[in-house]
């Protein structure tokens, strides 16, 4: 951010010597020296002269302007477009914040040579990862500085997107090692989960509105998750302020051995213990009781395992190496959401259907090209239509009739309210946990 700055003119003017002081220091109008006319017609145009506007562009509430320092040393520009992969030519990439787990049965792990040897053999996913969730850090960094009320949604996701496939540094001959890891979500208001504009959607953002970021990062099929909520509006500071601390709640109650139920019942704990008041009217946050966290496997943003965000009586437990994403999402409304407008934008490949029979031979056209293009990660409409597809619409809908691909719609609870939702991708390592995507910003 850069501030306009004022420059004034001096105005440097040559006095002949005079070998007699001047009789009378103080002429009538009519007897005024060209000197002092200089200064009179000087003054006049510095008053008629304007201020500069400032610079009134500002970074989202709740998060901070601080470049990041590191990665400038290390030669990367701004706006960020070297690779990542380049500034860390030896693969040292950031370690998380690292947090020990919970229990005092788990104290041994971090002595443990067993299970130190258990940390060096799963390095290279370990480096994966974090490569993953420093991409992610510098979009969004990037992001946080670009985006303002009055853009159009698909304008923000495009400048994401087309950062992040920038920093992976995506091989459009072997599309599925480094890519982006699933359609980016930028949700308003009581639109809690799954919405990304399809090409066309003239969106704009309000200053009023609460928009939900969440994009991911995969470098060889290991996923980043990551998600946060921006506002420029002050109202919402005490609510996402909320949302954001249950989040923490849920990554420092998690890990190795931990019951699914007890995480959930923690997070709500928080989330739920007091009311929020905007516009002078006083809310009740709720979690979110039908979206929860989940753990991430190789290609697969869902592994199997829900973390849930409030009490579920789950009594699963998390185990070692796994990799989790601890999200929530408050709402001051109902609490629950269904699925919202009919106008889908999010789409995967059924991973539990491998075949059907298919009657047109352009919806053979496109599952190929979604095997390639995509295999088991997310997808979007947009997608498509960059990777070439055209008048693929009945095709998709053959394809979501056989149950090949499933149609993930907007996520929303009642009009009127407001939903926000934080979120971390931590991996149980067998010493400790870390928390791969955390950032200065949150």
């Amino acid at each position: 951010r850069v501030n306009a700055q004022r420059h004034r003119t001096a105005t440097a003017i040559l006095i002949p010597e005079m070998s007699e002081p001047p009789q009378d220091i103080s002429p009538s109008d009519e007897q005024k020296t060209p000197v002092e006319e200089v200064s009179q017609s000087e003054k006049k145009k510095k008053k008629r002269r304007k201020k500069k506007k400032k610079n009134s562009r500002k970074i989202p509430r709740g998060f901070i302007d601080v470049p990041d320092k590191r990665l400038q040393l290390r030669g990367q520009t701004i706006p960020p477009t070297k690779t990542v992969s380049s500034l860390f030519p030896e693969r040292d990439f950031p370690e998380g914040i690292i947090m020990s787990h919970p229990f005092e049965s788990n104290t041994y792990r971090i002595s443990s040579e067993e299970k130190r040897s258990l940390d060096r053999v799963d390095i290279d996913r370990i480096q994966d990862l974090r490569e993953a969730a420093e991409i992610h850090r510098t979009v969004r960094a990037d992001i946080q500085k670009y985006v303002q009320p009055g853009m159009k949604m698909v304008d923000i996701v495009e400048r994401i997107e087309e950062t992040n496939r920038m920093l992976i540094g995506l091989d459009p001959n072997d599309p599925l090692k480094r890519s982006i890891g699933f359609p980016t979500g930028c949700s308003l208001n009581n639109v809690a989960a799954h919405y990304t504009p399809n090409s066309g959607d003239e969106t704009v953002l309000q200053f009023d509105d609460v928009m939900k970021i969440d994009f991911g990062t995969q470098i060889n099929g290991n996923i980043i998750d990551c998600a946060f909520t921006i506002t420029f509006n002050p109202k919402y500071d005490e609510f996402t302020a909320i949302v954001k601390e249950a989040t923490y709640t849920g990554i420092r109650e998690m890990g190795i051995d931990v019951r699914l139920s007890d995480i959930g019942a923690a997070i709500q704990e928080v989330m739920e213990a007091g009311e929020v008041t905007i516009d002078g009217k006083s809310h009740q946050v709720k979690s979110i009781r039908n979206l929860n966290g989940h753990s991430i496997g190789p290609w697969r943003i869902h592994a199997g395992k829900s973390v849930p965000i409030v009490n579920n009586g789950d009594q699963t437990k998390m185990e070692e190496s796994e990799l989790y994403a601890i999200e929530t999402f408050g709402s001051t409304g109902n609490g629950y959401v269904s699925e919202g407008e009919p106008e889908c934008s999010h789409f995967m490949r059924n991973l539990d259907v491998d075949r059907a029979p298919l009657r047109s031979k352009r919806s053979k056209q496109l599952l190929n090209f979604i095997k390639k293009n995509y295999g088991n990660l997310a997808f979007c409409r947009r997608w498509l239509d960059r990777g070439g597809q055209t008048r693929y619409l009945m095709a998709l809908k053959e394809l979501i009739d056989s149950k090949l691909v499933t149609a993930y719609p907007s996520l929303v609870d009642k009009a009127g309210c407001y939903t926000a939702q934080y979120e971390h991708t931590i991996l149980l390592r067998p010493t400790c946990k870390e928390v791969l995507s955390r950032g200065d910003d949150y």
